[in-house]
């Protein structure tokens, strides 16, 4: 028997991905962005639907992983491609609902699967993290008032009509103020969970980048732990290897980091962008033997013995995804799709933990 699972927000499927590894069935997934969207697709062999008029509506569209041209539904061409990539999973046929979850109704995922067993998922983060220099000052608000905030709501609405076994909920570790996580407290309360906040570091289950993430769950979630990954062991086959890895194209260096590049030291960042919580690094050029920095959507990395950006693939390698993990549309799109992830490696360690409690 496969422990069947919904995934809200699930972007381009890091989160899956360590819970597929663990033989869960992912049944349905929810993400607005349509390039994540596809790449969830592709790497599940899903269906892509859209909202129209009160029902699910398959969606046919086209989507490059590199220069390489794929089509959803798959044809027989992207199947024998996908098998050649290692990326092909003809056991699982999730529907990945491209959509709103604000207009998605919990009937909507139950006519497809009558009982769920587990739930993951993570909202956005913007209007918790420190990195958001336009967040809320008032932390009720942020909960309550942000419109991006309020998707934290639209997650336990699902898990409160859809009553699975397990939950996890991922977020920065913002939601631990006091105001937001009592109130998160009472949400999950009023739809029937007492909740456990698993402040989790990815670096500490091999991740090669360090990322510390609350976990709100109806268990508690302390995986084994496992020895750190550095820089240079993640990423330093890749530097002999070329186009026929996905995703390993090459990025243009903005002039301004061209200019500064020869005079950073390993460690240091090139350039600096503000957050709320002060000025943050950006174009980090990354030290070989240690683990790096923390991945996001927005941050770039200098690699440490070549004159250049990190391809999306090594920035992957950085978040513990397999080479078969794909990521659609431009670089920048990659970039986001990899950096507002879970890592595959903590995901797994956490899927490990809600296998042995079902």
């Amino acid at each position: 028997m496969r422990f069947k699972f919904v995934d809200l927000f699930c972007g381009c499927g890091g989160f899956s991905r360590g819970f597929v590894e663990e033989g869960f069935e992912p049944v349905v997934a929810i993400e607005i962005e349509e390039r994540a969207a596809s790449a969830y697709a592709l790497n599940f062999n899903g269906r892509l639907y859209e909202k129209r008029l009160n029902e699910l509506v398959e969606k046919g569209i086209s989507c490059y992983v590199g220069d390489i041209l794929f089509n959803i539904p798959l044809t027989d061409k992207d199947v024998e491609i996908l098998k050649k990539l290692g990326t092909y999973r003809g056991d699982i046929n999730p529907v990945v609902i491209n959509d709103d979850i604000r207009e998605i109704h919990s009937y909507d995922i139950l006519k497809i699967c009558k009982k769920v067993d587990v739930v993951i998922g993570g909202p956005p983060c913007e209007a918790y993290t420190g990195a958001n220099p336009n967040r809320e000052k008032n932390p009720f608000d942020r909960l309550y008032k942000d419109e991006m905030g309020r998707l934290v709501l639209e997650y336990i609405r699902i898990v409160g009509d859809l009553q699975p076994e397990i939950f996890v909920m991922e977020n920065v570790p913002g939601i631990l103020e006091p105001e937001i996580k009592e109130s998160i407290e009472k949400e999950f309360k009023k739809v029937g969970y007492d909740v456990y906040f698993n402040v989790l570091r990815a670096e500490e289950y091999g991740n090669p980048s360090s990322r510390r993430r609350v976990f709100v769950s109806n268990i508690e979630i302390n995986p084994e732990k496992s020895e750190p990954v550095v820089v240079i062991k993640a990423i330093e086959d890749l530097m002999f290897k070329g186009r026929d890895v996905p995703n390993h194209e090459y990025v243009t260096l903005p002039r301004r980091v061209l200019k500064r590049l020869p005079k950073a030291k390993w460690g240091e960042g090139v350039v600096k962008f503000k957050g709320s919580c002060g000025v943050l690094d950006n174009y980090i050029k990354l030290h070989p033997y240690k683990i790096a920095p923390t991945v996001m959507g927005k941050r770039r990395f200098i690699h440490p013995f070549e004159n250049r950006s990190l391809t999306p693939r090594e920035q992957a390698r950085l978040m513990g995804y397999p080479d078969y993990h794909l990521f659609v549309g431009g670089k920048d799109s990659q970039f986001n799709q990899i950096g507002e992830s879970v890592p595959p490696t903590l995901s797994r360690a956490i899927a490990k933990v809600v296998k042995e409690n079902l």
